[in-house]
């Protein structure tokens, strides 16, 4: 039996299934962890500051302004990051999931994909060109595969992409990948890949040429500043984008992404501090909207080599050590879900069983260390130097501290934490976000560097967990035995607690009313072919 796939709308305008939550006035709390990964579809908030369609007839022209509190770090350009709203600005990917994790056609218009997922077949767009004038052809997606096989790029999806063991070419326009073995995330590679130009993929991960196919091309780097994107006259969708640019712009403190908001110098960000979000909610000019999919976590991570952590009665104890409700409330402004297991609701992966599987409970945290031969013990703790992860950090100093567990912040620019985090150079303890979690659920263990099971940066190894990611990562996705593969998993990652999940975090999304139009797919890639702003 093969499914075969028929081309349909251009991403641009096919259907995109929308979730959105009300604004809670939670008070306290820092900025949002900017890890996100949402889905893929429209923010859509009271107003409709910034859904599709928005106040009336598109308007062409105009600079969108983007604030981000992590400047374009090149090195990391194939890999999913705090700064990869730019991706799909600059690249296109094959293809493009709405909430159900349905593929919808981008580069690729149609596929055939035969049941024993083995191989698939993928009829590519004709007539899309890089910036640089170049036909986009079948050669450009095997290189994109083999790039991320490449064990000199930092890239989380590698597993999928080294599934891949031939290609077949029938001109320039079709091509078949042949695979090892069935993986049930095959989509997700697509949707994560982007598709860069191959001669010049070296000149890319320096910063100096970011050729692809998407609807901006770059104008200018400046590093510490950010990124100024002009529009592709050239793109494959007709009339798209409508906007004549996009500013990038770094701004690192909290406070300042809201006073550049009130002013009108930006547009658009995802890195409100919690704190602000409910003041934000009353402001005339602005609307907050959240990615209720879930962008990712925010988690404590451990690093089993280190004693005692190499116990897993301790890793426990300080699983149930964090008050992930008060962490939820202060760092988040209540946005998200407290969980100590990494999955969404909107994951099948969800049960509300594991969510709660540890309850805040500093008296059990100290009789585990006390059963484990400890009263008390002195650790370090890394964070992201940014607001939101500071205050984070604070909180489970905090929360430790009540347990018997004495922790020194480590306080680490973004950018040399998440090549400490790719190197397996962490400490003994550190907190971060992570995401591939609102995915395929096989991805996270097989892809998401705080979890892989061949190597992750707890530096955990276990027989069994292997045998079950694997076997959940090579299964069907549906059906019953699916259900048990991904429980067995997540009983493993609460059981080992070498990765303690906190709160899932959503996108949360602070715009203009002036702003229509925009999305983000399921790695946080903005999409802003259909977006506009009002004169």
């Amino acid at each position: 039996m093969t499914e075969s796939y028929p081309s349909l709308p251009s991403p641009a305008t096919a259907p995109a299934p929308t979730r959105r939550t009300a604004l809670r006035a939670a008070g306290g709390g820092a900025l949002l962890l900017g890890m996100g990964l949402a889905g893929c579809r429209s923010a859509v908030s009271g107003t409709g500051s910034a859904s599709k369609g928005g106040a009336g007839k598109p308007r062409r022209g105009g600079t969108l302004d983007f604030a981000v509190d992590t400047d374009f770090t090149p090195s990391l350009l194939f890999a999913q990051s705090r700064q990869s709203f730019q991706q799909r600005l600059l690249y296109n990917t094959l293809t493009r999931y709405d909430d159900r994790l349905t593929p919808h056609p981008e580069l690729a218009t149609s596929w055939e994909y035969p049941a024993d997922g083995r191989s698939i077949t993928l009829e590519l767009r004709t007539g899309v060109t890089f910036h640089d004038g170049r036909p986009f052809t079948a050669d450009d997606v095997i290189f994109a595969v083999q790039n991320l096989q490449n064990p000199a790029r930092a890239a989380q999806l590698r597993a999928t992409a080294a599934a891949v063991t031939g290609f077949e070419k029938r001109g320039d326009h079709e091509l078949t990948l042949k695979l090892a073995h069935r993986v049930n995330n095959l989509f997700d590679l697509f949707e994560f890949m982007i598709i860069a130009d191959r001669n010049a993929v070296e000149d890319a991960v320096k910063g100096t040429r970011l050729n692809g196919t998407g609807p901006f091309k770059l104008a200018k780097w400046s590093p510490g500043t950010g990124l100024s994107l002009t529009r592709n006259d050239a793109y494959w969708q007709p009339d798209r984008p409508y906007l004549d640019a996009v500013e990038f712009r770094v701004v690192s403190q909290g406070d300042a992404i809201v006073s550049s908001l009130r002013t009108g110098q930006t547009h658009l960000t995802y890195q409100v501090p919690g704190r602000n979000l409910a003041s934000i909610a009353h402001d005339p000019g602005l609307t907050v909207t959240e990615y209720a999919t879930g962008a990712g976590a925010i988690y404590l991570g451990v690093n089993t080599t280190v004693a005692p952590l190499d116990d897993k009665t301790v890793r426990q104890a300080l699983a149930h050590a964090v008050d992930r409700d008060r962490i939820l409330k202060q760092s988040l402004g209540g946005y998200g879900l407290a969980s100590a297991a990494p999955w969404p609701k909107s994951s099948p992966a969800y049960t509300e069983a594991r969510r709660t599987h540890y309850p805040h409970d500093p008296a059990k945290a100290r009789e585990l260390l006390k059963s484990a031969g400890h009263s008390r013990l002195k650790l370090p703790l890394l964070h992201i130097s940014l607001p939101g992860d500071t205050a984070v950090a604070e909180s489970l100093q905090y929360d430790l501290k009540q347990a018997g567990v004495d922790v020194t912040l480590q306080p680490t620019d973004p950018a040399t934490a998440q090549k400490k985090l790719i190197s397996q150079t962490m400490p003994a303890l550190w907190t971060m976000s992570h995401g591939f979690a609102q995915v395929q659920p096989a991805t996270l263990a097989v892809s998401a560097y705080p979890f892989n099971e061949a190597k992750n940066t707890s530096k955990f190894h276990s027989a069994e967990y292997t045998r079950v990611v694997r076997e959940a990562w090579t299964s069907p996705a549906t059906g019953a035995a699916a259900g048990r593969l991904r429980g067995a998993v997540s009983d493993i990652l609460l059981d080992e607690a070498f990765i303690i999940d906190l709160v899932i975090a959503g996108n949360v999304q602070t715009a203009s009313k002036k702003l229509h139009g925009v999305t983000l797919n399921k790695f946080s890639y903005l999409n802003l072919d259909d977006a506009y702003l009002d004169a």
